[in-house]
């Protein structure tokens, strides 16, 4: 299976368009896409996370111009978020990290099981998340050693906590940027700059278009639909990813 510049461009750009609007999905969609076309799993998680520390920058400050950050958060998260990056890149590129993938995956689906079900109740009133430091290490060493997961694990959980969803959204994708950079910086020195393909620069050209309208989205759609199609994604990318697993 072959793509063009083109191509990675068109996917960097629905990439991004969903992750921005949802808080998740760039890095699971863009390293599969890699992965697909015999990049291997640890220069594909290297090469979405360089992307990423340019995207998620031009995201991040969208979602700020538009309100979607509560920087308390923002600032809980960061910290344990970049540790745990740091780690996960170190485990990736010395270790095999696949064994508990299957689980994780599972567990990612659950919770959009249960985003769903609260999705179809009556909505309470938003809630400050309890568990957000340990969080984010986990989200920041999956993010790093399975070439996606910040998303995912840190924007499902804390919207299963009763977060804002707008709020929660724009606080991950915001705070990412320094997970990627750092996820990024230890990639490098481990790999060098072999991680900078055409692919990546695709990627990087659509991202860094779609990062705008991704913050307007999670502006304007409802914070019911917001969970909805966040339970959704989480479901099909999870579902996905158990089947390429095990298959």
């Amino acid at each position: 299976m072959e793509f063009d510049l083109v191509t990675f461009i068109a996917i960097g750009f629905a990439a991004q368009l969903i992750d921005g609007a949802l808080g998740m999905a760039f890095g699971v969609i863009s390293s599969t896409m890699l992965i697909a076309v015999g990049v291997p799993p640890r220069v594909a998680s290297a090469g979405v996370h360089a992307v990423e520390c340019v995207t998620t920058g031009v995201s991040g400050i969208s979602h700020a111009l538009h309100g979607n950050i509560d920087w308390k958060l923002f600032r809980r998260l960061v910290l344990p978020g970049v540790i745990g990056g740091v780690l996960g890149a170190y485990v990736l590129t010395n270790l095999p990290a696949d064994v508990a993938k299957p689980f994780v995956l599972a567990y990612l689906t659950a919770i959009g099981g249960i985003l769903l079900y609260k999705a179809f109740r009556p909505l309470p009133q938003a809630k400050s998340p309890k568990v957000v430091a340990p969080l984010g290490l986990v989200g920041g060493f999956l993010d790093a050693a399975g070439g996606g997961g910040w998303g995912p694990v840190v924007t499902g959980n804390l919207l299963v906590q009763g977060g804002d969803p707008r709020k929660t959204i724009g606080t991950v994708n915001s705070s990412e940027f320094f997970i990627a950079l750092a996820t990024s910086i230890a990639f490098i020195t481990h790999l060098g700059w072999e991680v900078i393909t055409t692919a990546t620069i695709g990627l990087l050209i659509g991202g860094v278009a779609a990062a705008p309208f991704g913050a307007l989205l999670a502006k304007r759609i409802p914070a019911r639909t917001l969970m909805i199609l966040v339970g959704i994604v989480l479901i099909a990318t999870s579902g996905y990813g158990i089947f390429k697993a095990l298959s």
